[in-house]
C-alpha cells in the first residue's frame, strides 16, 4: 500500500469541488496515507478540514507556466517523495506530470472522463436517455487502480462553521431560513432567465422567516444580482463582499442551495447542503449530479417539448430552437421544491 499519493486536479471550480467528497471519504478509509493536492492555490479552502491533505499551489502565471514549468513542477513534486499518482484532471498538464511519474517508476492512474458515453447522451436526435457513471464513481475508480478501493455511500460532511463575527456583520445572525441562490453559470444556455428568476425569489422573499443570499461574481453579475433583489429587505448580495473560506462558511449554514449546474451546486453539495439544481442544454445523467442529492432535487427542462435535450455536457454547445428550454421548468415548481425542503 502506498504512503503518500498525488492527487492532481488543476482547474474549473466545480470539477475540483467534485474531489471533495472523494478525498473525504479517502482520508476516513484510508487514514494512514498521507494525499497531496495539487491544484490552483484559489481552491485551497476546499481541502482545508480534510485530515492527512497537504495542498500544493501550483503557479501556473510564473514557476510553473509552460512547458519549462511543468518540468520545474514535476521537479518540485518529487522532493515531497511522491509513492503513486490519482489524476483527476486527465489533461495535457497533468497527463505530462503522471508520465513523467511513470517513467522515474511510480504507479499512476487517471480518471476515464467517459467521453464517448457522453458524446451518446447528447446527440442530436429524438433518443432514449440513461445515466453515465458519475464523475464521483470514476475519481474512486482511479483510486481503485491504485489499490484503494472507495466507498461513497454513507459519507461524512463537515461541522457547519461558526459564523464569525466578520461575516455576520454582513448577513445577521442566523434566525430564519436560510436560502442561498446562484443564478449564474459558465454558459448562458444553463441560466435560468432571470424574469423567471425574480418570480421565484420575489415569491420566496414574502415569508418573513427566509432570508434569500444571492451568490455571484465580476462586476456583470452583481449588477444583475442587484436588480434581482429588487430592494427586498430580507434579500441580501453576497457578491463581492465576501472571500472564498468566509463564503463557503455561509454555505455550509444554508437551508439549500438553489443553483443552475454550476460550481455552486457542487460546493454547497460537498458540504451536505441541500442542492436543488435547474437544467437547461445539460442533463444530470452526464454524471454532474451534486453528490449524494436525491435524483428529484435536478429540475429538467421539458424533454416531450425539446426532444434533443440533453444537447451539451457542458452547456458551450447551442442548438437552434433550444434557447428557450429552461422556461419549461416553471417557477411554481422551483418554488414549491425549496419550500418542501425547508423542513
Amino acid at each position: 500500500m502506498y504512503s503518500h499519493i498525488l492527487v492532481i486536479r488543476l482547474s474549473a471550480m466545480g470539477d475540483v469541488a467534485m474531489t471533495v467528497p472523494v478525498l473525504r471519504a479517502f482520508s476516513l478509509q484510508y487514514p494512514n496515507v498521507k494525499i497531496t493536492v495539487v491544484s490552483r492555490p484559489f481552491f485551497k479552502p476546499f481541502f482545508d478540514d480534510i485530515e492527512n491533505i497537504t495542498f500544493f499551489p501550483i503557479d501556473l502565471n510564473e514557476r510553473h507556466k509552460g512547458f519549462l514549468g511543468l518540468l520545474r513542477l514535476f521537479s518540485d513534486l518529487r522532493k515531497l517523495n511522491i509513492a503513486a499518482v490519482a489524476d483527476l484532471h486527465n489533461v495535457l498538464r497533468s497527463k505530462i506530470i503522471r508520465t513523467l511519474f511513470a517513467l522515474n517508476g511510480k504507479k499512476v492512474a487517471a480518471t476515464d472522463k467517459g467521453r464517448q458515453d457522453k458524446k451518446t447522451l447528447t446527440k442530436l436526435a429524438i433518443k432514449t436517455i440513461s445515466p453515465t457513471k458519475t464523475m464521483f464513481e470514476r475519481h474512486c475508480e482511479t483510486f481503485e487502480k491504485l489499490g484503494f478501493p472507495l466507498y461513497l455511500e454513507s459519507p461524512t460532511f463537515p461541522e457547519k462553521s461558526i459564523l464569525s463575527d466578520e461575516i455576520i456583520k454582513i448577513t445577521g445572525k442566523k434566525e430564519e431560513n436560510w436560502i442561498g441562490i446562484a443564478p449564474f453559470a459558465q454558459y448562458e444556455s444553463k441560466v435560468y432567465p432571470l424574469d423567471l428568476m425574480q418570480q421565484v425569489i420575489d415569491e420566496l422573499a414574502k415569508i418573513a422567516s427566509n432570508k434569500i443570499l444571492l451568490f455571484g461574481g465580476g462586476s456583470e453579475e452583481i449588477k444583475k444580482l442587484n436588480q434581482l433583489k429588487n430592494n427586498l429587505e430580507n434579500v441580501l448580495v453576497l457578491a463581492g463582499k465576501t472571500n472564498l473560506k468566509e463564503e463557503l462558511a455561509i454555505i455550509s449554514n444554508l437551508n439549500v442551495m438553489l443553483s443552475m449546474d454550476s460550481g455552486n451546486a457542487h460546493i454547497a453539495a460537498m458540504l451536505g447542503v441541500k442542492v436543488i439544481t435547474l437544467w437547461g442544454a445539460t442533463h444530470p445523467f452526464a454524471g454532474f449530479q451534486p453528490f449524494h442529492q436525491q435524483d428529484d432535487f435536478c429540475l429538467t427542462s421539458d424533454r416531450k417539448q425539446y426532444p434533443f435535450l440533453p444537447t451539451s455536457v457542458y452547456g458551450n454547445k447551442k442548438v437552434a430552437g433550444y434557447e428557450n428550454a429552461m422556461r419549461t421548468i416553471l417557477p411554481s415548481q422551483v418554488i414549491e421544491k425549496i419550500n418542501s425542503n425547508l423542513i
